[in-house]
């Protein structure tokens, strides 16, 4: 397998599609082409070349607007879900140190995080994976059958700024800004000591079960982030002490406000890495609103020999584990191995919030749509982890939902759980939903205690009913 790295490299012109080359020696002939070194077009052209094609992969990196670039392994690996997930376990250390006095752990009154440390080891895990998958590219050999048989575009998406705010670009940053520098999200910055506000346009984690929503923004507020509800911003300012000034508009009285902070983060969505390619000159279709690739089942897309797939496809997930899984399987078919299709339904997914939320399936508001309200059943529990108890820890927001279709065994529509160690308990369930799993079945399972995901088996309590939903005893 070739692997090709941005860098000082020359361009290439085929067929109006902008392909970025190394001056390498031979033919260049290739049974794919996979554009994109991120987790969904790795897992495509290492599946590939382990069928015995011949697989060239083209990555480049785009320094962010503050100069940021990485390795290999796209936005999970070098400004997403791996150093997400790593600054997550630092905020929730911290809380264990709080909670060990409780459990006898003589530990000091004061504590304090350090930040360079904590940054440096997340590089350096970051900066093995970009190695291993180089290794691991190059490692991988193939064969050559024809001149370029299929292209592959992964090439994802970049975090996107609001260009109608003045100052917003030259004064704040996004997730693709480097580690050592970046104010990650909210519940992390809060959970090392840093003081955070959160400001949001209408509601928090669109497109989720807006309960579950509310619970974790409810833990949030409790333990110390501020919420600027229903507030846009106007400006960012930087002043003489180097400090950002902030004005916004409170939408629901329309009065101004301001305040200064020492970084901005901007969380407003995501743009689909799709303008350099030349598309529309080849007539790959594109979703004019959103810019991203129209895609049928099998990830084809208008022009025939391209594929597209992961966050650039339009209505897909913009999750790493679905490309990942879409790249394999199209590598099989295009390899004339297999004619499977990628499922889109039920795919598990967790936010990493201080108090995480995990969900798979239908959110109550899409199954009271699709079913009707008579149509559902809804099975809920709010649970108190045993890690909480000694600890004394507030668990009012720790909670379990079913969404069950009525009648017959009550096929399980979705399953929502905040808590400790939220997309653990998700991922075994989530197995479930591909089996057609019913709540006959859920109540049929034997839980493991002492733990929260038992409680997931325990549910039996109707919100029709009216009835408390707290669980007690043990």
């Amino acid at each position: 397998m070739a692997a090709l790295y941005g860098g000082r490299h020359r361009w290439k012109r085929i067929n109006c599609l902008h392909i970025f080359s190394r001056k390498l020696t031979g033919k260049y002939d290739y049974d794919l082409l996979v554009i994109g070194g991120g987790s969904g077009g790795l897992a495509c052209s290492k599946e590939a070349a382990q069928l015995g094609q011949k697989v060239a992969v083209l990555d480049y990196v785009e320094p962010s607007a503050k100069g940021t670039k990485w390795g290999l392994g796209g936005t999970c690996v070098n400004v997403g879900c791996i150093p997400k997930k790593l600054m997550h376990q630092a905020a929730l250390l911290g809380t264990a140190v709080k909670d060990a006095k409780k459990y006898g752990w003589q530990i000091p009154d004061t504590i304090s995080h350090d930040w360079p440390t904590m940054a440096e080891a997340i590089q350096n895990h970051v900066k093995s994976l970009n190695w291993g998958h180089r290794v691991q590219l190059q490692d991988n050999k193939g064969h050559s059958e024809s001149l370029l048989t299929n292209i592959v575009i992964a090439t994802g998406g970049r975090p996107k700024y609001p260009t109608n705010i003045p100052g917003a670009a030259e004064h704040g940053i996004t997730t693709h800004t480097n580690t050592h520098l970046i104010q990650y999200c909210a519940g992390f910055l809060k959970g090392i000591g840093l003081d955070t506000t959160v400001m949001v346009r209408s509601i928090a984690l669109r497109g989720f079960d807006q309960q579950m929503a509310s619970l974790v923004t409810d833990y949030m507020e409790a333990h110390g982030t501020r919420f600027a509800w229903k507030s846009v911003p106007n400006r960012v300012d930087k002043l003489s002490s180097g400090a950002l000034q902030v004005t916004w508009t409170d939408t629901q009285t329309g009065s101004e406000h301001k305040d200064t902070f020492d970084s901005v983060l901007w969380a407003v969505g995501r743009a689909p890495e799709t303008k350099a390619l030349g598309l529309d000159k080849l007539g790959v279709q594109l979703n004019k609103e959103t810019g991203k690739i129209v895609v049928g089942p099998d990830e084809s897309t208008s022009v025939p020999n391209i594929y597209a797939f992961g966050d650039i496809g339009e209505g897909r997930p913009e999750l790493t584990p679905t490309a990942i899984k879409a790249g394999k399987l199209l590598a099989h078919r295009l390899a004339g191995q297999s004619t499977e299709l990628m499922n889109y339904d039920n795919v598990p997914t967790t936010v990493f919030t201080p108090l995480e939320y995990s969900c798979v399936g239908l959110s109550e508001e899409e199954a009271e749509k699709r079913h009707g309200k008579d149509g559902i059943e809804i099975y809920h529990a709010f649970y108190k982890p045993l890690e909480f108890t000694v600890a004394e820890r507030d668990a009012s927001q720790c909670y379990i939902k079913v969404v069950c279709e009525q009648g017959g065994n009550g096929k399980i529509l979705g399953l929502h759980f905040t808590g400790p160690n939220a997309g653990e308990v998700a991922q075994g369930f989530a197995m479930g939903f591909q089996c057609g799993a019913t709540y006959s079945h859920l109540i049929q399972t034997v839980g493991i205690h002492p733990t929260c995901a038992e409680e997931v088996v325990k549910v039996h309590i109707t919100k029709r009913s009216g009835l408390d939903a707290t669980v007690t005893g043990c």
